[in-house]
């Protein structure tokens, strides 16, 4: 994740070649990212494709043309992600030209990849169906949302796939053995102090998440409390599951708590946990430059700016753990 990564004894990309289920993976990336492109180009030339009469996105045409724009761009950085994940001379990338990328996608893709699913789930036992606010208006048509959102599926799944194959190959001994085995010098007083502020700073954040997800309106303006359906309770839980998340998988590296765990464990859980909580309150707090919703009221803009300092704080943690053990393996090899 840092260019200390660098350090660690990496497998000469040479020698790497491109299996078949790595070649399968990428096309299924690739191909995936193709309905929501062709959605947004079309949008962009003009088209209306999948928007109805009265939907609130034909009256910010010009601002939704640009937003369109950079959501392009970044799809396209699926493609580009997935060939250097893919191809030999992308193990000569620095770590964190590569592993920023690939955390932003993990936290913009996780909340996707479990709450549609979830939130479909919901929908079939009587919730209120995606797409549609409180009195029941479609800014966008049903079956945009099955493709649009089945494709980022697709492409969280074999992204990360990838990614765990590239890590595997490039760092994997930084994840090796077990929680019990990391050095004491791994993480150190400063460490486990970011990690209870982490904890403490997520209470606000994890409280007000929890609140809304159980149907409180505290926090919310009148037009929010109308609007909300069944994906937004779905969404507020999951807010809640990945600040626990993180939370807990920077506590674990911190104290080494859970010692019989593999060290991949915390990992993945301060990884996903972090990235899922800091980018999607970062994308969620874009709203308001859209002019398409009302935007965030005050206590949700605070639970926002919580979200987004205690995931930094975790990803740091994970940061400062594999930068720290990559110089150990690194002076026990010298």
């Amino acid at each position: 994740m840092t260019q200390t990564l660098a350090h660690v004894p990496e497998t000469d990309p040479g020698t790497v070649g491109l299996s078949r289920s790595r070649r399968i993976l990428r096309a299924v990336a690739v191909l995936a990212c193709v309905p929501y492109l062709s959605l947004k180009v079309a949008w962009i030339a003009g088209s209306r494709l999948g928007i109805p009469d009265g939907s609130v996105l034909l009256e910010h045409r010009t601002t939704m043309a640009v937003a369109n724009v950079v959501t392009v761009l970044m799809d396209g950085a699926v493609i580009v992600l997935a060939l250097v994940l893919t191809r030999p001379w992308g193990l000569r990338a620095p770590a964190w030209l590569l592993a920023f990328p690939a955390w932003a996608a993990t936290g913009l893709l996780a909340p996707i990849m479990a709450g549609f699913p979830l939130q479909l789930l919901v929908d079939a036992l009587g919730g209120t169906r995606v797409g549609a606010g409180g009195d029941g208006e479609s800014f966008l048509d049903a079956w945009v949302f099955g493709v649009v959102y089945t494709g980022f599926i697709v492409q969280g799944l074999a992204l990360g796939a990838l990614f765990a194959l590239y890590a595997r190959d490039r760092w994997g001994g930084l994840w090796a053995g077990r929680v019990w085995e990391l050095p004491v010098g791994v993480i150190g007083p400063a460490q486990q102090a970011v990690a209870v502020a982490a904890a403490v700073l997520a209470l606000l954040p994890l409280s007000v998440h929890l609140l809304w997800a159980c149907g409180g309106t505290v926090g919310l303006d009148a037009s929010q409390a109308a609007d909300r359906t069944s994906g937004f309770y779905t969404m507020e839980a999951l807010s809640v599951v990945f600040l626990a998340m993180a939370v807990t998988g920077g506590l674990l590296l911190a104290f080494r708590h859970g010692r019989a765990l593999p060290v991949r464990v915390p990992l993945a859980l301060a990884w996903v946990g972090s990235a899922a909580t800091a980018c999607w309150a970062g994308w969620l707090s874009v709203a308001p430059l859209t002019d398409v919703a009302d935007g965030p009221a005050p206590l949700m803009n605070l639970a926002y700016a919580g979200q987004m300092i205690v995931g930094i704080l975790v990803a740091s943690l994970g940061v400062h753990f594999l930068a720290e053990r990559s110089a150990s393996r690194t002076r026990r090899t010298a």
